[in-house]
């Protein structure tokens, strides 16, 4: 029914960027209802979202290695309209991040995210267990991140009358010990892609020096006719 219902959307995330693409469609007026943020157990953002303060700390690997992060890259962007779009001052506190490892917002700007934003993370045996039971519930095998996205989406939805978009972000064949871990069904690749480790591989080694490698592409670019 869009665009002339709201919409809320769940997005597994650790470096921000798709969560604010979401932010900035509805600021320039896509009717978003409400974001969730899903991490794994590196949850920096949520943690943030939770108390106001963006603490760093070590990674831990996980399943859902796409996820894996601690500084997220494009969180800047959000906080430079929590800061009234005051670029000083968001350089302040992300040069106090990278000499302290934290920074916080205060109460009243974190309440003015709570109004979209939500958020919650899996560790790794809840992640499995997710996997588990959609593929239970649906016969489709999720990837980890996805998995991630779809549990936390339905933890944390606000209004059971907004439809709630989960984004799956990749093929379960990419990671296919954690989903055979979680469903005992190992998943197999796409058709177009089911001879891809017998394909042959093609690759050129290059000098280490940049006037070579824009050659390369300069000679590539007149084959295929767009230079």
């Amino acid at each position: 029914g869009a665009p002339d219902r709201p919409v809320a959307f769940a997005v597994p995330t650790g470096n921000f960027g798709n969560v604010f693409a979401g932010y900035a469609a509805r600021r320039i007026g896509i009717p978003i209802d409400q974001l969730v943020i899903a991490s794994n157990p590196n949850d920096i953002l949520t943690r943030f979202f939770e108390t106001g303060a963006m603490t760093a700390k070590p990674v831990v690997p996980s399943i859902s290695p796409s996820m894996d992060i601690q500084v997220s890259s494009n969180f800047e962007r959000l906080l430079f309209d929590v800061m009234e779009r005051n670029g000083s001052a968001v350089g302040r506190a992300m040069e106090g991040f990278r000499a302290n490892g934290r920074f916080a917002i205060d109460d009243a700007q974190l309440a003015g995210l709570g109004e979209l934003f939500e958020a919650g993370r899996l560790d790794d045996e809840e992640t499995r267990r997710a996997i588990a039971e959609s593929f239970d519930e649906t016969g489709h095998l999720l990837d980890p991140h996805s998995a991630i996205g779809l549990s936390v989406g339905r933890a944390r939805r606000r209004n059971s009358g907004t439809p709630i978009v989960a984004l799956a972000t990749a093929h379960p064949a990419k990671f296919p010990d954690a989903v055979e871990q979680a469903t005992g069904v190992r998943p197999t690749l796409p058709d177009k892609l089911a001879d891809l480790f017998e394909r042959e591989e093609r690759f050129d080694t290059l000098a280490n020096d940049l006037g070579a490698v824009q050659d390369l592409i300069r000679a590539r670019a007149a084959l295929s006719g767009a230079a």
